[in-house]
């Protein structure tokens, strides 16, 4: 059987789906060669307004271009190549746009969250523009069209049975893993621990990945983050991934931290993992997540994991993490401090490791591929 994997443009840099699309792909290669022919479908992203000289707004064009791509050039790329597989797997949700030039009931597509289609469901609590209204219904549009649907946690299926997005019939339940990086003793970790060290010093350090998206609650990060370096002022905070929006930029100065943060990107998942082993708490602030896959990767590498006390975090982290109420800045100043002055309060290493070890790419990639298989059998 010949899938077509479709993946995200890497020059969108969202990091978590390139993630699951590459974890995809090597298992399926992998563990799965008999059975399925796993081929990576991604076209060159063409650049056109950032080329143009004249155009000064540097998001503006980007954004633009990322539209061009996504909506004109990759469903062209698609329609011209319908005949090369015998099924497809759109591995982001918010390119199932791309299902209209693809037969349905050979095509999948794995929704990580809703976030795509909230404007739609929720019009009063985010309100948009036509324009982006339009975009996001003919996303869902395709992603209803698809034969199956994939999710990661009961909480994202609950929200698209509430929503009544898709018929139940047609999810199924393949949640992520962890990445080989993240462990608590891997090969060469003394290397790469002492070259992170080497990058942001011998300061304690809190440490928080993923995007500056505006569901992450960068700004409670960024409060905690203040008012407990007035108390241990050799405190830093090392931020992975993510570009600070103009807001959060202004909130870094009012609170006078910039010179205690470290801000990386592009990091190798060697590096991440060092962080993670390394930092005195891994926090993550969100209002709202599909899953979270920093919990997991953070647990894997034993990391004390502190996150904000929302259903989906908690059916992934269960009793292996610190839950504080969200956007309770004193709640998560007092939990934060607690831990760092005394670390053992965390839960067991042996408790964080067993629960990170639930998840496995391996599982997931199994759950995809008889999933196909059953299609086709079909």
């Amino acid at each position: 059987m010949r899938l077509g994997i479709v993946c995200d443009y890497l020059e969108e840099n969202w990091h978590s789906m390139n993630l699951c699309a590459q974890m995809l792909l090597k298992h399926l290669q992998a563990e799965h060669l008999t059975s399925i022919q796993a081929i990576e479908v991604r076209p060159t992203f063409q650049w056109r307004c950032q080329k143009i000289p004249w155009f000064g707004k540097k998001r503006f064009t980007y954004n633009t271009d990322r539209l061009l791509n996504r909506f004109w050039d990759y469903p062209r790329y698609l329609s011209q190549r319908v005949a090369d597989f015998d099924l497809y797997h759109v591995t982001d949700h918010s390119y199932a746009h791309l299902a209209h030039v693809l037969p349905p009931k050979r095509t999948g597509v794995y929704c990580h969250d809703i976030d795509a289609f909230y404007s739609l469901v929720e019009p009063v609590k985010d309100p948009r523009p036509a324009w982006y209204q339009a975009m996001s219904r003919r996303i869902l549009h395709g992603l209803q069209s698809c034969a199956v649907v994939f999710y990661s946690t009961a909480e994202v299926r609950k929200q698209i049975e509430h929503y009544q997005l898709v018929e139940p019939s047609r999810l199924v339940y393949a949640p992520y893993g962890f990445a080989p990086e993240f462990c608590i003793t891997p090969e060469n970790a003394n290397i790469a621990d002492q070259q992170i060290r080497e990058q942001i010093g011998k300061a304690p350090f809190l440490l928080h990945v993923g995007s500056c998206i505006q569901r992450k609650r960068i700004d409670t990060l960024l409060q905690v983050f203040a008012q407990l370096q007035a108390i241990y002022p050799e405190l830093r905070l090392v931020k992975v991934s993510g570009e600070w929006t103009p807001t959060q930029q202004q909130q870094i100065a009012h609170l006078n931290i910039k010179k205690s943060i470290i801000h990386l990107q592009n990091l190798q998942r060697t590096t991440i993992a060092a962080l993670y082993r390394q930092a005195s708490a891994v926090l993550l602030t969100s209002i709202a997540e599909g899953f979270g896959l920093p919990v997991i990767e953070a647990l894997a590498c034993g990391a004390i994991t502190v996150v904000s006390d929302i259903p989906v975090l908690r059916e992934v982290g269960q009793e292996a993490v610190v839950y504080c109420p969200t956007a309770d800045v004193s709640a998560w100043v007092k939990t934060v401090e607690q831990l760092l002055l005394n670390p053992t309060s965390a839960p067991d290493i042996n408790l964080r490791l067993s629960q990170a070890h639930k998840y496995s790419w391996s599982t997931h990639t199994q759950i995809i591929a008889q999933s196909y298989l059953e299609l086709i059998g079909n």
